[in-house]
């Protein structure tokens, strides 16, 4: 005969859902006891679980986790692409009301759109070439003259020969090729430099634009090596210029360039007539026509600048003879202590490739060391990573 302690020991040791121990068994049909042996079986799976998680602590939270996950996992329709649980038709959360007339919209593909904003970009593109071209030939037109059946590119090539006699002239890339062999040869110094939107900006600081304006539209300056405003490097740059033997200048009239290039020259009392100019892309010209390969050969060279021994590497690999790289540049504040580094080499012709800084380098190699010195650019990168062959 049991005691009442047993049965009550039986009862908590049973599984949940379960009959109690001792309790009589209800009768059940055929059908019936079947279908209670799955979830038999699931009750006894989660009494296993129910003491596994009692057993070991932190493995229970970790189970209850697993089972939250499956849970919610997404179910596989008739089709067998998966469908989310909680989306609506429209596939936004279900939990946020569809607004008035917002399944409509849906269904119908959106609002309407007008052709206009089809194509932004052109519509923006078509305003500018209108206003920033026809609209001022419309305006210089005598309101009671007709234009002949003429284009606007026809136009301003009329104009521009109008004004041919008002142009300086820019020695060609075969002539800056010559400059630069002959002092070479000759033992004399050379410094051809280049002007970009960089070297334009640091120029306008307090001069053309107000030090807001530099940093707002130079935000590119700081990896050039001038952090705004720095009227130092201002000033030096502008030194630099005057005694550079060859300047680079813009050809672009995009706005941070040719069109700044007259007024940040006139701010520094910099007569372009002064200038033995060419185009600033020269470096690239130099590789185009082939007269660059024939530039370094026989020479010894210094390499300058941040990509200096990769550089170095890569004009060794092709039979070039470098004698020494100084490397790093940081920025226009680092001018003194690079030359100083370069002083140390004994070489023909420097190839900087500096960002701004490079413009002060290349005239001072030129001024205090009596060598030839090119402002190298982007040539460097392109060289170093196999981009351009020599």
């Amino acid at each position: 005969m049991k005691r009442a302690g047993d049965a009550r020991r039986v009862v908590t040791a049973a599984a949940p859902g379960t009959p109690e121990a001792g309790a009589p068994e209800a009768p059940q049909a055929a059908g019936a006891a079947d279908a209670a042996k799955p979830a038999a079986k699931r009750s006894a799976a989660a009494g296993r679980s129910a003491k596994a998680a009692s057993a070991t602590g932190a493995g229970g939270s970790k189970a209850r986790r697993s089972a939250g996950k499956k849970r919610t996992r997404t179910r596989r329709g008739a089709s067998g692409k998966r469908r989310g649980r909680g989306r609506g038709r429209t596939g936004r959360s279900s939990g946020r009301p569809v607004r008035p007339g917002e399944a409509e919209l849906l269904a119908n593909g959106g609002p309407a759109r007008e052709p206009y904003n089809e194509s932004a970009y052109m519509a923006g593109y078509d305003v500018g070439l209108y206003e920033g071209g026809e609209l001022l030939l419309e305006q210089a037109t005598p309101i009671q003259r007709l234009l002949p059946e003429i284009s606007l590119r026809d136009v301003i090539a009329l104009g521009a020969e109008q004004i041919a006699h008002r142009c300086l002239p820019l020695l060609d890339v075969s002539e800056v090729y010559e400059e630069m062999e002959a002092a070479i040869r000759e033992r004399r110094p050379c410094a051809v430099v280049r002007l970009g939107d960089g070297e334009l900006l640091t120029l306008a600081q307090d001069a053309v634009h107000d030090v807001e304006t530099i940093r707002r539209e130079g935000g590119f300056l700081p990896y050039a090596g001038v952090h705004p405003p720095d009227l130092r490097a201002r000033d030096e740059l502008a030194a630099a210029i005057r005694q550079a033997h060859i300047v680079g200048v813009p050809l672009s009239r995009r706005k941070h360039f040719q069109p700044l290039l007259h007024p940040v020259l006139r701010a520094h009392q910099i007569p372009p007539e002064s200038l033995r100019m060419t185009h600033s892309a020269v470096n690239y010209s130099l590789h185009q026509t082939g007269l660059l390969g024939r530039l370094l050969a026989g020479k010894r060279l210094l390499v300058v600048g941040n990509l200096a021994p990769a550089l170095g590497h890569a004009l060794n690999q092709r039979g070039y003879a470098v004698t020494g790289a100084v490397s790093p540049v940081n920025g226009v504040g680092d001018v003194e202590r690079v030359l100083q580094e370069i002083r140390g080499f004994d070489f023909d012709l420097a190839l900087v490739s500096a960002g701004i800084a490079a413009v002060m380098l290349c005239t001072r190699i030129a001024g205090e060391l009596g060598r030839a010195a090119l402002d190298f650019g982007h040539m460097a990168d392109g060289i170093a990573k196999g981009k351009y062959a020599l």
